[in-house]
């Protein structure tokens, strides 16, 4: 391990090795260090994405796929179920551990060097400008030298807040999370159900992710009032307890997922932000693996950039937030508004949306189509957003 390099990363998740791979290809020296001892563990995801949108970033190696989903069944709280199933819209749920040990692999194959069990603990700032980090591997403290450092430390990081950056995420919009891989169970191992009501999930919604024959990650993220009636834990248990009585609980994990739009800024001097540590998720669906390995990308390319020209100023970095802002952030914000509408809903407004659905042919219930047929059917959603946007 080398004092300097013009790369630090932060985080070896799938912002993280993305993002030192985009630099280490774009010719920068890069360190990307880990804090838990293996890369991909613990997994905290339900670990869904869309097929064609991971083909954008990686050659998707089959050995990532734990199943292949090509569709979703809607439970509304009354018990209507809407299938979804246009043609060519496909899905992975992926085994993390395996997927996120080959981003990292893929950035050590393009020259950044890796370190497992190197937990930061502290900046090296220079007059409020970010110059490196400071760490401790296997009981020894180490600092290196940067020209930028990139944090995708995570939902709860704290390099952000070292260098200045406001990142606190109000509690509203903060889901708690947590899922159970369950085994010995009888799915339909193609499709993805999500589950929604007051009993159930309250303001949140539960899911069933197939995970091969007779297992599924089985989940759900509830926001603060749900939490205040019941703790997560609680409410999963019941689910599974009416829906999978007999099931075994191979896995049990949790964590928060920020349903908000970006912080004000995701750049300072010397440093940048990516991934959950910069609330790149989804604020409907809580994903982020995508998100993460856009803004990864993103972010390892201008990290490059600013080391090879010697200038990583805020101003110079900030060429990456307008860049993801363009391209993605403003219409996460814009999803974030809708989230704000959907959060109003009633059961029984969920469940004559569920009644509007079955009008539409199954092959033609995408995404857009659930959202006009809402919005057209029930006057009140109209209502509801008018006041988000405006």
């Amino acid at each position: 391990m080398k004092s300097r390099y013009d790369v630090v990363v932060v985080g070896g998740g799938p912002a993280g090795s993305c993002a030192a791979r985009r630099a280490a290809e774009s010719g920068a020296s890069v360190l990307l260090l880990e804090k838990d001892r293996e890369i991909g563990l613990p997994v905290r995801c339900a670990e869904g994405v869309t097929a064609a949108d991971l083909a954008e970033f990686v050659k998707v190696k089959p050995a990532w796929i734990a199943a292949s989903v090509n569709r979703a069944r809607f439970f509304a709280p009354d018990g209507t179920v809407v299938e979804s199933n246009p043609p060519g819209d496909k899905g992975y749920v992926l085994h993390r551990k395996l997927f996120d040990a080959d981003l990292a692999a893929m950035a050590a194959d393009a020259g950044a060097e890796v370190l497992t069990k190197a937990r930061v603990s502290g900046l090296i700032l220079d007059d409020g400008f970010v110059r490196g980090v400071q760490f401790e591997h296997l009981g020894r403290e180490t600092a290196v030298s940067s020209a930028v450092v990139i944090g995708a430390d995570g939902v709860e990081s704290r390099v952000g807040r070292w260098a200045g950056l406001d990142t606190r995420t109000p509690p509203e919009d903060i889901a708690s999370c947590v899922q159970m891989t369950l085994g010995g169970i009888k799915i339909d191992e193609d499709t993805a159900e999500f589950h929604f009501g007051e009993i159930v999930a309250p303001g949140g919604y539960a899911w069933v992710f197939p995970k091969g024959r007779s297992s599924a990650n089985v989940g759900m993220g509830i926001p603060i009032r749900g939490c205040r009636i019941r703790k997560p834990i609680e409410w999963l248990k019941a689910f599974v307890e009416r829906r999978y009585p007999n099931a075994s609980v191979l896995t049990l994990v949790a964590g928060g997922v920020p349903l908000c739009p970006p912080p004000g800024d995701i750049v300072a001097d010397g440093l940048m932000l990516a991934g959950d540590a910069a609330h790149q998720a989804d604020p409907i669906s809580g994903g982020g693996i995508l998100y993460a390995m856009k803004a990864g990308g993103m972010a390892g390319e201008t990290a490059a950039l600013a080391a090879r020209s010697g200038d990583a100023s805020k101003k110079a970095l900030s060429a990456y937030a307008k860049a993801w802002r363009n391209s993605t952030g403003k219409s996460l914000e814009q999803r974030y508004r809708f989230k704000q509408v959907l959060m109003s809903l009633t059961d029984d407004d969920v469940n004559k949306m569920a009644v509007t659905l079955l009008r539409i042919p199954p092959e033609e219930r995408t995404a857009y189509q659930i959202f006009k047929a809402g919005l057209t059917k029930h006057p009140k959603l109209l209502i509801e957003l008018a006041k988000c946007l405006f």
